[in-house]
């Protein structure tokens, strides 16, 4: 095989490992719509579930949707499937704690906000990229030879930069 040969399969495969990042990214947002809508049917329905769920289990159900919200949300969210929070003397104070705690174990990441509007969403990237800097510096340096090495004296030259600023050496 050549070096084009090589190049093009790497790119192959980081465009195919993107795009099933993005399709895993939709399918956990599905599946936690749908354990919110079962719950929910579940409760309607006067049904009592066979397995329950301790209660961070059921935030970390409803944060997989992957949309930032308030311990309020939660709690309501909760409320909503149908998590019984009659055990709790303070159902949010409980939430705020489990919050906390996924929050700590890098599980969600806090987004602070306006007083009394912080929120917290699942702790992953909005796009699968386990590429290392190394990687990522070779496909740029590379799409950038590979554009030298294609132009032509009829390409417009590249705009040059302003006098006075001078770029930063690393």
């Amino acid at each position: 095989m050549t070096q084009d040969d090589y190049r093009r399969a790497l790119e192959s495969a980081t465009r195919e490992y993107e795009e099933l990042g993005a399709k895993r990214q939709a399918i956990d947002k599905r599946l936690a719509e749908l354990a919110q809508t079962i719950g929910t049917l579940l409760k309607l329905l006067g049904y009592s579930p066979t397995v329950p769920l301790g209660l961070t289990d059921a935030v970390r159900l409803i944060m997989r949707g992957g949309v930032p919200m308030t311990p309020i949300d939660v709690r309501d969210r909760l409320h909503a499937i149908g998590f019984d929070v009659s055990k709790y003397a303070n159902d949010l104070a409980a939430v705020h704690t489990i919050l906390k705690r996924l929050n700590e174990s890098g599980e969600l990441r806090f987004l602070p906000r306006a007083p009394g509007k912080h929120q917290y969403t699942l702790n992953r990237p909005s796009t699968v990229v386990a590429l290392g800097p190394d990687v990522v510096r070779y496909m740029r340096e590379n799409r950038l030879e590979q554009e030298a090495a294609s132009a032509t004296d009829d390409d417009p030259p590249p705009p040059s930069r302003p006098a006075g600023r001078a770029r930063k050496a690393r």
